[in-house]
C-alpha cells in the first residue's frame, strides 16, 4: 500500500462521524442563538445570568465560535476522509477549553446556571472534543483518512 492509499472504514466509523457532526451542528446552532440572542430570550434569564452574558470578553465569543465551527468542520473532514480533521479537532478542543475554563474560574456560571447547563454540559463537550481527536488519530493510523 502506498502512502496515499486508504482502507475502507468500518460502518461504525460512519455512524459515529455522522452523530458527531449532528452534535457539533447543535453547537453551531447554540452559538448562533447566543450570538443573535433576542431581547425576549434575555428577558427569561435572571439578572446574574444576564450579567455573565453582558460582561463576557470578545475573545470568549470568538473561542465559542471557533470551538463549534471547527468541531463541525472536523466532522466533515472525517466524513470526506481527510486527515486535516485531527488538527481541526485539536483547535476546537483548545477553544472549548479556553471558554470552559473562563466560565469555571472567572465567573460564577456554575452557581448561576443549573447543574446541567453550568457544569455537566461543558464537561461533556470537553470529553466529546477529546474523543473526536482520538477518533481522528485512530482513523489516520488505520488509513481510513489521508
Amino acid at each position: 500500500m502506498t502512502a496515499n492509499e486508504t482502507t475502507k472504514p468500518p460502518m461504525w466509523f460512519w455512524i459515529v462521524s455522522v452523530l458527531a457532526l449532528l452534535w457539533n451542528l447543535m453547537g453551531v446552532y447554540a452559538y448562533l442563538m447566543d450570538a443573535y440572542m433576542k431581547d425576549e430570550m434575555m428577558a427569561s434569564y435572571s439578572e446574574a445570568q444576564k450579567a455573565i452574558f453582558e460582561t463576557q470578553p470578545t475573545w470568549l465569543t470568538a473561542a465559542y465560535a471557533i470551538g463549534v465551527f471547527a468541531g463541525a468542520l472536523g466532522c466533515i473532514g472525517l466524513l470526506i476522509r481527510k486527515k486535516w480533521a485531527k488538527p481541526v479537532f485539536v483547535l476546537s478542543l483548545l477553544a472549548v477549553l479556553a471558554r470552559t475554563l473562563y466560565y469555571f474560574f472567572m465567573t460564577d456560571a456554575t452557581e448561576v446556571f443549573d447543574m446541567i447547563q453550568g457544569t455537566i454540559l461543558p464537561i461533556v463537550v470537553i470529553i466529546v472534543s477529546g474523543l473526536l481527536i482520538i477518533l481522528a488519530r485512530i482513523a489516520e493510523e488505520r488509513k481510513w483518512i489521508r
